[in-house]
């Protein structure tokens, strides 16, 4: 362990050489995630609808008031004719447009099923999706009111004793997220996807910054093995790692209000698994690379498939089965459900366990692969 320290020390003074890096390792961290947990969201607020109201009724006015009052909604265009209601979907002025046709009110006193229209944008499929949503609630509680105003009508003329629908009014509860803020959501998916960033690209320029300074020929001739060599370029790097950890988490917790109800222990655990499997990865690109460059654009060639199939935006489970197979071979997918079980859900070992085995399996096969390949660079 003499000759690992000692390999350690020597990337810490080079990765250190450089003020600039600390800013680059330790504030750039907290910087995107600030940016990442504002960006990332699916919160969807002051939707835009284009109007066009045919009937101007009492009744049609107390459905556009219903839909407008739950401030979910912002009104952008009152069309008065088809070609301007079109124009503000093409233009992007409205997320969705509603038509509320002639004889509106007169359908819907009479009992002939009063209708609207609604067309939604495509292009903002998730804005028009939650829209949809919102103004189904809207119409729901609209139509259940209307009916009783007309039953109550019936009675008042017939003298008789008519009772109002009843209503059945549900109670959600959400559980580890009752607001539904999206960021308490991705903020814990965020730190990994930052940590996995910072730490393999670091480690990528492990090798190759020796090689093109011309040092890698002075550490083959050491009698170092090839596990040392690595093992000692990736200490460094971990220790920074898992300061970045408790920098983003801090920030995560006291800022974004990330609840904690799991063990922060486990939650350290987990980052050394993650952490030996970037690192692995990191390594692997450097031996793999001539140039520090080559080592760049070989990360970012892995890191986009590896946010996508992690499930940090989309759920895995409605990813087709080829692509749910290769999310299997990412560490990033698994780390994730850690974070969020211990964090969100306060889930312990056995819960978790699983993903654990998985991801600590996965660290030791792309730390054996790397190492091997040092090896036959060497030969």
């Amino acid at each position: 362990m003499g000759r690992v320290l000692i390999i350690a020390r020597k990337e810490f003074i080079q990765v250190f050489r450089d003020p600039r890096m600390v800013m680059i390792i330790f504030v750039a961290p907290v910087i995107q995630l600030f940016m990442f947990g504002y960006a990332v969201t699916t919160d969807v607020n002051n939707i835009t609808i284009a109007l066009m109201d045919q009937d101007k009724t009492v009744e049609s006015r107390r459905l556009i008031d219903g839909i407008f009052s739950s401030g979910y909604f912002q009104l952008t265009t009152n069309a008065q004719s088809d070609a301007e209601l079109a124009g503000a979907l093409v233009h992007g002025r409205a997320d969705l447009a509603i038509i509320i046709p002639r004889n509106f009110e007169r359908d819907l006193l009479q009992a002939r099923g009063a209708e609207i229209q609604i067309l939604l944008d495509g292009a903002e499929s998730n804005s028009a999706t939650v829209g949809m949503g919102y103004i189904g609630k809207t119409l729901s509680a609209y139509a259940a009111g209307a009916i009783n105003v007309r039953l109550a009508g019936i009675a008042a003329r017939t003298g008789g004793m008519v009772r109002s629908l009843p209503i059945v009014n549900p109670e959600t509860r959400f559980q580890y997220n009752p607001e539904l803020r999206s960021s308490v959501y991705f903020v814990p998916g965020v730190l990994a996807m930052i940590l996995m960033i910072v730490t393999m690209l670091l480690t990528s320029l492990a090798i190759t910054r020796e090689r093109e300074a011309g040092t890698i020929e002075q550490l083959v001739v050491t009698p170092l093995k090839p596990w040392q060599l690595m093992l000692g370029k990736m200490l460094p790097f971990s220790i920074i790692g898992f300061v970045d950890i408790c920098i983003i988490l801090v920030v995560a917790v006291g800022h974004f209000k990330l609840p904690m109800r799991g063990s922060v222990a486990l939650l350290f655990f987990a980052a050394f698994g993650f952490l030996f499997s970037t690192l692995g990865v990191g390594l692997l690109i450097s031996t793999i690379s001539k140039t520090q460059q080559q080592a760049i654009f070989v990360v970012l060639l892995f890191l986009n498939p590896a946010i996508l199939l992690s499930g940090l935006m989309f759920p895995i489970a409605n990813m087709p089965l080829p692509v749910q197979y290769l999310t299997y071979i990412n560490p990033l997918r698994y780390f994730l459900v850690i974070m969020r079980g211990v964090i969100l859900k306060g889930n312990g070992f056995t819960v978790l366990a699983d993903q654990f085995f998985a991801l600590f399996a996965l660290g030791i096969l792309l730390f054996t692969v790397a190492v091997s390949r040092f090896h036959k660079n060497l030969e």
